[in-house]
């Protein structure tokens, strides 16, 4: 197979996917027996969810430099390490400060390999195949998830329930920092440090048909003309791909994704199922959608494009936070109906969700902005994705219990709205298009709907 060594290096790069997914998904189910340990307010439920992302808007915030500094690879091999020690430490927490502390720690790693696989993807990939490449990261995301829902099943009848479902993320840390010792860095860093035959090498290694000279070429061409003598300086022209990478960071978290993954359990609960362990189980349900139909966005997102799906997503998304906010909002008039109707809601969202928005908002943030900056840039963008996501996460308990269901997910729903309206206005279809050529396009003004 012509490709096959790139899609080796793109699969074990995506197992940073797996690190962000875990931690995601490992909370859901955790926090029902946490609250039992140690009763719980609604404000210290938040907090204790949302703590990974403190950490991980430090991760976000000081990581892209660094990237651009000591390189792809190394970083990554650093959140691996980070998340093996983070898991540990969540594992024997003695009281509840230690555990928020600790999946601050945990959250630095999160932060990190958010921004920097998909990087790492998008500069090793070629153009036709990038799309479906970045997507390898969310679906391992996804199958973290899925990992932590089903590690959440397997002990949830264990005493020590809670924190052994924490502990196990030591095992994808460890699958990751080993998979990458074997992996370079990718070509384009490479050419930015003047490391030529490196590249060469990393370049001949994905593609041994490539012309590498010509390639090489072009990268440093692009980076004499916005990084001259190494210094960023920001013009005007970059605030657009800023605008793009910002908005589809916003629209990814504040559609309400997060609230679903992390207390599905809790909303099956308020829906009406009785116990901790019915709740995982239905939970674990919502896993398995997510993972599988992510392999949609895998299969369509370099044939008919990015915004043909994050369109059918959004409107996917939005008929089912409508109609979730409805069964709460009558659940007195539908009965014990209400919590299978819920259930069917947040399949649906999901569903939604991975096969566009899931995968597709960061291939499109890894692909928009100039190779000079894309390190930084790219940091930027997962910072406020982490910063909407603790806003969204941190006040979800609350809202769920002072305002009820109903009107909780019908601002979410509102929110999808917008988020279309956005999308068809400022975001561009990069389908096809080399990075490169994407940069030109910004450089040059052109509109993003004419792409």
């Amino acid at each position: 197979m012509k490709y096959f060594w790139l899609y080796v290096v793109a699969v074990i790069a995506s197992l940073g996917g797996l690190l962000s997914g875990y931690d995601t998904g490992v909370i859901s189910g955790a926090l029902l027996f946490i609250n039992e340990s140690w009763n719980l307010t609604d404000s210290l439920q938040g907090i204790l969810v949302s703590s990974v992302l403190i950490g991980a808007v430090i991760g976000a915030a000081t990581n892209g430099v660094l990237a651009d500094i000591f390189g792809r690879k190394k970083i990554i091999m650093a959140t691996a390490v980070i998340f093996v020690l983070g898991s540990v430490m969540c594992a024997f927490a003695p009281n509840i400060i230690f555990l928020i502390l600790s999946r601050m720690f945990v959250g630095l790693a999160v932060g990190i390999v958010n921004f920097i696989v998909p990087l790492y993807i998008s500069e090793i990939s070629p153009k036709h195949l990038r799309g479906t490449l970045v997507s390898l990261y969310q679906w391992a995301i996804t199958a973290g998830i899925l990992f932590s829902y089903f590690i959440n099943v397997a002990f949830s009848h264990s005493y020590y329930n809670w924190r052994w479902m924490l502990f196990a993320g030591v095992i994808p840390g460890l699958v990751l920092f080993t998979g990458m010792l074997f992996m370079k860095d990718t070509p384009r860093w490479l050419i930015s440090k003047n490391r030529i035959e490196e590249a060469k090498q990393a370049l001949l290694k994905i593609d041994s048909n490539s012309d590498v000279d010509k390639e090489i070429e072009e990268v440093r061409q692009t980076l004499s003309d916005t990084n001259e003598n190494n210094k960023f300086v920001f013009k005007k022209w970059m605030i657009m791909p800023f605008v793009v990478g910002i908005g589809m960071m916003f629209t990814q978290i504040c559609t309400g994704i997060n609230t679903i993954i992390y207390y599905a359990p809790t909303i099956f609960k308020s829906a009406g199922f009785d116990s901790n362990i019915t709740a995982i189980y239905a939970t674990a349900g919502i896993g398995v959608a997510n993972f599988l139909m992510t392999v949609v966005a895998i299969y369509f997102t370099d044939r008919i494009g990015r915004k043909p799906l994050i369109y059918i997503g959004l409107t996917g998304i939005m008929i089912s936070l409508f109609a979730l906010a409805a069964s709460f909002g009558f659940a007195d008039m539908i009965g014990e109906s209400a919590k299978w109707i819920s259930v069917s809601c947040l399949v649906t969202y999901i569903i939604a969700f991975a096969m566009s928005l899931g995968p597709v908002a960061f291939i499109l943030v890894s692909e928009v902005f100039p190779l000079s900056i894309r390190g930084f840039s790219m940091s930027i963008c997962v910072l406020s994705n982490f910063a909407f996501n603790f806003l969204v996460v941190a006040s979800f308990p609350v809202l769920l219990n002072r305002i009820g269901g109903a009107w909780t997910f019908s601002i979410f729903g509102i929110v999808s709205v917008l988020c279309i309206v956005f999308v068809y206005f400022f975001v561009p279809e990069t389908k096809g298009i080399s990075l490169e050529q994407i940069e030109y396009n910004w450089k040059h003004y052109i509109k993003p709907r004419k792409f």
